[in-house]
């Protein structure tokens, strides 16, 4: 198998199948395009053919087009058949709906996020339990088992009450 090779192309140059099978509702396009002003454009679109027809990323291509960008990422997907084209975009796409959250650890990080002031409330979604932000500040055993030093506001040195 050829190795994928990422190319960058205009949104302009690109081409929606007209049988996409999934839809994006204006919030959906604006996580996508908060999400490629925050972090970058990191996941390239996958394309087909002399067209460039969109094979998965019709709502990164909305989103690029609305942010006026120049340029997006683009992986050839060349070597697949028409059949194998269609079908990769159906598994692409509902890979992600049939995985499931680990709802601990998703709060941990959302916890996380949002004490280095990161705002994910445009996913909705919402820490599900309060003592999660709690957790990340509370002291360890190792931590517990040490008396609490206190740091003077004058001289600067550490002292145990």
């Amino acid at each position: 198998m050829d190795e994928l090779q990422i190319v960058y192309l205009s949104p302009d140059e690109l081409t929606p199948y007209e049988n996409n099978t999934r839809k994006h509702a204006p919030d959906d396009i604006d996580s996508i395009k908060k999400s490629i002003l925050d972090t970058g454009f990191n996941d390239p679109i996958g394309i087909w053919g002399e067209k460039n027809l969109i094979v998965e990323g019709h709502g990164r291509q909305i989103a690029a087009k609305e942010l006026h960008l120049d340029r997006v990422p683009c992986i050839r997907l060349d070597h697949l058949t028409d059949e194998q084209r269609r079908e990769y975009a159906i598994r692409h796409n509902r890979s992600a709906e049939l995985s499931a959250w680990d709802f601990q650890k998703l709060d941990e990080e959302l916890a996380r996020l949002s004490i280095d002031g990161i705002d994910m409330s445009d996913l909705d979604f919402h820490i599900s339990d309060e003592s999660a932000l709690d957790d990340l500040f509370a002291p360890s055993e190792e931590q517990e088992k040490e008396p609490k030093k206190i740091k003077c506001p004058h001289c600067g040195e550490w002292f145990t009450p």
